[in-house]
Formats: structure tokens, C-alpha cells, sequence
């Protein structure tokens, strides 16, 4: 019996905070993501392209098969079923990066970190430190809304077993290097939930024109990096880079991450310069 519902969501049909149009331009390739994302004239339209891009086969089967297949629990609901592009402030001061959306998290819900236990627990960090309005984030377009931070992810499709390939998230690489350039003029300090957020943060770092120490330091919950901004940026003070267990089940569920341990990462974020 067919779904419901249609299996994702088209562009222009109306979803909360869709930031793309029917005429968006589409990514079919790798080639096709780096010449789209450096050519997007701003912030809006980066996101735009991101939340259509089909460059990955695999990942485009998956997230839509997902799409279809449904959770039991969320059996009545419309998946998103594209990419999920980054949000928050346009002009941040702390930037909030993971690896990928969750199956039936954001790319059920069209926003990043939304719709799973790892987003109760990082939306519910970050309104106890002030940097959300809401102490959840359940949907697009629920009236949540990021105070001076942004997020973001090295992967904007949901890969099976949450793990991307090296090709994909190379392929991705593009959009986060052009996101990271655009909010660059005011961000102070990047925040990397997980180790995989941490490595595939590097390369969209230096692209972007930050100085990125040789070798790469470690990940640890609380590693801090300093970070020489891009020299287009004015301001000559170094950006923080903060790393952060990721909150997930696994993770607060045995204490290796706990609500003190989130809240500490982010208070240094906020408060950092």
C-alpha cells in the first residue's frame, strides 16, 4: 500500500524553513557541488542548493528509501527526505558542526539536530546557556531559534549506519567550506560534536582561509585549538576551536557525555573573547 503522504519533499511546496524553489539549481556530481557552491551569490542561496543536492547515489537512495520505509513511530508522518542545509543565525558567533543528519532525525524533520535524543539533549544544552530560544527543537518551522549560534554538518544527507564514505563526504566538502567562508567574518569559536565532525572539519577550514596547525591536533572532549582567522577577515584574534563528545544515546546513556559536561563546551563557547 503507498504511503500516505508523499515520500520527501519537493522543492517550493511549502515546507517550514524549505529555503529552496523549483528553479534552485541541482547538484548531480561532485564537479556540479564545488562549482555550485562557490558560484551561490549568499548565505540563503548556499543553503538553497545545498537542500537539493543529488550528488551522491547512495546517500540519495538511502535518505528517500527512509522517506518511504518510515519509522513505526513516525508512520504518519512527511519526511523531508533531502539534504539538510545549515541553520541558525546568519551572522553567528559560536558555529556548531557533526557529521551527518540522523535517518529519522533531521532528515525526517528538515532541520539539522532535530527530532532525535542527541537533538533533546543539545537543543536543551543550549537553551540552559542561552544560545536557543527553546529548550527543544522538534520541527522546522516550531518556533525555535538559535541565539548567535549556527550548525552545520560535514555530510548533509543521512548516510546508512550514520557512517559516509570517503568519496561522500569529500563530495559534500564544497557546501561546508562555503558556509564556513560566509559566516567567517563573525564567528569567534567552532564547535565539533564528535570526532568525525572533528576530522572532516579540517579541510573546510583551511579552504575557508583559516591557519590549521600541522599536525592535526587530537579530539577529546574539551580539546581547544587556536585557530589564525582568513586573512580577508580584518580582525587579526584567533578563532576557537572547541571539540565536544557527541551527545549521543550511547554516549549519555552510559555518562560518558553528561548535561554538566554539554553545558561546560558551550559556556566556553559563548564566553570565549
Amino acid at each position: 500500500m503507498p504511503p500516505a503522504n508523499p515520500p520527501f519533499v519537493p522543492p517550493g511546496s511549502g515546507w517550514p524553513e524549505d529555503p529552496a524553489v523549483p528553479a534552485t539549481p541541482v547538484a548531480h556530481g561532485a564537479g556540479d557541488v564545488a562549482e555550485l557552491a562557490a558560484g551561490a551569490p549568499d548565505l540563503h542561496e548556499l543553503c538553497a542548493r545545498q537542500s537539493v543536492c543529488r550528488a551522491c547515489d547512495r546517500l540519495v537512495e538511502w535518505r528517500e528509501k527512509v522517506a518511504v520505509q518510515r519509522r513505526r513511530a513516525f508512520a504518519d508522518e512527511r519526511y523531508w527526505g533531502r539534504p539538510v542545509a545549515g541553520w541558525g543565525d546568519e551572522r553567528p558567533r559560536i558555529l556548531i558542526v557533526g557529521l551527518a543528519p540522523a535517518a529519522h532525525g533531521g532528515n525526517r524533520t528538515g532541520r539539522i539536530f532535530t527530532g532525535d535524543r542527541s537533538g533533546d539533549w543539545l537543543f536543551a544544552s543550549l537553551h540552559r546557556v542561552g544560545l536557543a530560544a527553546r529548550p527543544t527543537s522538534v520541527h522546522a518551522g516550531d518556533g525555535q531559534r538559535l541565539i548567535g549560534a549556527r550548525m552545520s554538518a560535514t555530510v548533509r544527507c543521512a548516510p546508512p549506519d550514520n557512517k559516509p564514505t570517503p568519496l561522500e563526504r569529500t563530495t559534500c566538502l564544497p557546501w561546508l567550506a562555503r558556509e564556513v567562508a560566509e559566516v567567517a567574518p563573525t564567528v569567534r569559536c567552532v564547535v565539533c560534536l564528535g570526532g568525525f565532525a572533528w576530522q572532516g572539519v579540517w579541510p573546510a577550514l583551511k579552504q575557508a582561509g583559516y591557519g590549521v596547525p600541522r599536525p592535526r591536533p587530537k579530539f577529546g572532549h574539551g580539546a581547544e585549538v587556536e585557530l589564525a582567522p582568513p586573512p580577508s577577515e580584518p580582525r587579526r584574534d584567533p578563532v576557537l576551536l572547541l571539540g565536544c563528545y557527541h551527545p549521543s544515546q550511547q554516549n549519555t546513556f552510559t555518562g560518558r557525555v553528561t548535561e554538566d559536561m554539554l553545558d561546560a563546551v558551550f559556556v566556553r563557547a559563548r564566553d570565549y573573547r
